[in-house]
């Protein structure tokens, strides 16, 4: 199957580079190309997009904003983001997860850094660079989250409905733990580890692992380490 990638980056020259890179491997096509968000949303919905690689910063609707539009759509649910950015800043982390996207990377990362990224978000898993660490990420969801900022009522209860076993896999899950990781760990297949995934992503409303790993940590089931 070949990933459908759409680029959104107010500079042409980097829109050029990414779609040599992109349509040079066999397994993924750019569809699309836009210069700002509100393009991007609505191409990533004509052009039937896998995958949009989004600027953080951009004229008018910018990278986080369009994010968001994608990922509240009903009509896009099978879109993943990787937000990517010259600012590698601990803020953008958080927002960019909390917007509903599936990875974040610097674009000072290398060419197979950004086509591992493409097809792990277009597999459903979460990715985070090598600069935003899992642990700073956490850090800063767990502070924000204790602040009561943006706080949804509803978070916990759906949390309540997970079972001991999809609370377990929960928690792997936000430590950054494959599939066959998890499955050694609590002693049971990956095909079983699979199915509490999808189940937990289906109680608590996630797109992506990405999202469970936000709410593993906004609803305190996972805390970070103190270092």
């Amino acid at each position: 199957m070949t990933i459908r990638v759409l680029l959104a980056d107010d500079q042409a020259l980097l829109r050029s580079a990414f779609r040599v890179l992109v349509d040079s491997e066999p397994d993924m096509e750019v569809v699309g190309e836009a210069s700002d968000g509100a393009e991007a949303v609505r191409l990533a919905r004509e052009r039937r997009a896998d995958v949009v690689l989004m600027d953080i910063r951009m004229p008018g609707t910018d990278g986080l904003a369009a994010t968001r539009m994608i990922s509240a759509d009903p009509e896009l649910a099978g879109v993943r983001v990787v937000i990517l950015t010259t600012f590698e800043v601990d803020d953008y982390v958080v927002q960019s997860l909390r917007a509903g996207a599936s990875g974040f990377l610097g674009k000072g990362s290398e060419p197979d850094e950004m086509l591992n990224a493409i097809r792990i978000a277009a597999g459903g898993e979460a990715l985070l660079s090598p600069v935003a660490t899992k642990g700073l990420i956490a850090r800063f969801l767990a502070q924000e989250g204790a602040s009561g900022a943006d706080h949804d009522p509803a978070r916990a209860e759906r949390l309540e409905s997970l079972t001991v076993r999809e609370r377990e896999v929960l928690v792997q899950v936000a430590g950054g733990h494959s599939n066959d990781e998890i499955a050694e760990r609590l002693e049971v297949s990956p095909l079983t580890v699979k199915t509490h995934v999808n189940r937990a992503m289906a109680k608590l409303g996630a797109r992506d692992r990405a999202q469970l790993v936000v709410t593993a940590y906004e609803s305190g089931l996972v805390r970070p380490r103190v270092e």
